[in-house]
């Protein structure tokens, strides 16, 4: 079965929408400049809401050590989300599981990313564009994306609820990532979006 992350959560509603609809794991942002950004104060009351064995992740970009040192100690958070240019032995280093983003531009060796990267749970796979670390709401091309990786691949980029079946069925990823294809506005979802989403990621499988 096809694991399912919403991110980009920021209320304790939209936890619940993307909850009562089947995720997996809510994802919530810790980067400034993102329209998703959430505080402190907003993720501990996030996952405070959140019913059993549904996994929160905290995503940070190039963010400072006691940046997340800080959240990990105030918020309950299960796996840590690294999506900008941290090196291996630093995302390694907070004694939490972490995930490791890749922003597939030309060239980028995925071979060698797994093999720097071998601590991690597993690898994001999400779209590059220059000077935006993620949320472009563009996808990549799928066919670079090798079947024989040893780490769970973990497929975001404009993924929709239109596209998202092709996506599973080319890329057969261990999990997907959506965070602007299931919104009504930046930083608050779409109950509607979120249930079109997972059924048709659950009618896939079933395939």
């Amino acid at each position: 079965m096809t694991q399912i992350k919403i991110c980009g959560i920021t209320s304790c509603d939209d936890a619940k929408i993307a909850c009562d609809s089947g995720a997996n794991a809510i994802g919530l942002v810790f980067y400034a400049p993102s329209p998703r950004y959430v505080s402190i104060e907003q993720a501990a009351d996030i996952v405070k809401s959140l019913p059993p064995f549904t996994t929160s992740v905290a995503l940070f970009v190039d963010a400072e050590r006691q940046e997340v040192e800080t959240v990990i100690e105030q918020v309950s958070i299960d796996i840590i989300q690294f999506h900008g240019n941290e090196p291996a032995d630093f995302c390694a280093s907070f004694n939490r599981p972490y995930i490791k983003a890749v922003r597939m531009k030309e060239g980028v060796d995925l071979y060698s990313v797994q093999n720097e990267f071998a601590s991690a749970r597993g690898l994001l796979l999400d779209t590059y564009k220059k000077g935006i670390p993620g949320g472009t709401g563009e996808i990549f091309n799928w066919d670079k994306v090798p079947h024989d990786l040893n780490l769970p691949i973990i497929l975001a980029g404009g993924l929709v609820p239109e596209n998202i079946a092709q996506a599973i069925r080319q890329v057969k990823p261990y999990a997907v990532d959506v965070s602007g294809g299931v919104e009504a506005s930046r930083g608050k979802k779409d109950r509607q979006k979120i249930i079109q989403f997972i059924d048709n990621v659950t009618r896939t499988d079933d395939e």
